[in-house]
């Protein structure tokens, strides 16, 4: 069976092979978290909504409040899942750890130029502050792992 984490790590590598950067677990101001969020070269917002269990994509009633802040959402499955169950509303991405195709194109939406800007800078400062917190573990270890446990 295929994880989440492998979904998410073929799903990043397809978006790079897109023109999308991409970071995981990207905390949204409305409170939700994408599990995979990427900007385009042209300042496209791209969300991406990891399922690899039926129910979880059943139960799942909060997709909608990604919407007001990405131009393009797609769910993303591995390729064993039943890809009639994703909403026919969203675009589709079949990944596996290796790569990932977009099986169905996402519906373009236009963000407002004030959200876009905001969402861009959640996203720059995330992952800024993602590559300072890795620069530091490789460095000092001890020192940051001692004080995340703090």
């Amino acid at each position: 069976m295929t994880t989440a984490a492998e979904v998410a790590r073929g799903v990043s590598r397809l978006l790079i092979q897109e023109g999308f950067s991409p970071i995981l677990e990207f905390s949204l101001a409305n409170g939700r978290r994408l599990d995979v969020a990427a900007l385009g070269a042209d300042g496209t917002v791209a969300g991406v909504e990891v399922k690899v269990a039926i129910p979880d994509l059943k139960g799942d009633a909060k997709w909608p409040d990604y919407l007001e802040f990405c131009e393009l959402f797609y769910f993303a499955i591995p390729p064993e899942f039943p890809d009639e169950l994703v909403p026919r509303e969203t675009g589709l991405i079949v990944a596996d750890r290796y790569g990932g195709a977009i099986v169905r194109a996402a519906p373009a939406s236009v963000l407002h130029p004030s959200r876009r800007k905001a969402v861009t800078l959640r996203f720059a400062r995330a992952a800024a502050e993602r590559l300072a917190l890795t620069l530091e573990l490789a460095t000092e270890p001890r020192r940051v792992l001692g004080a995340i446990a703090e």
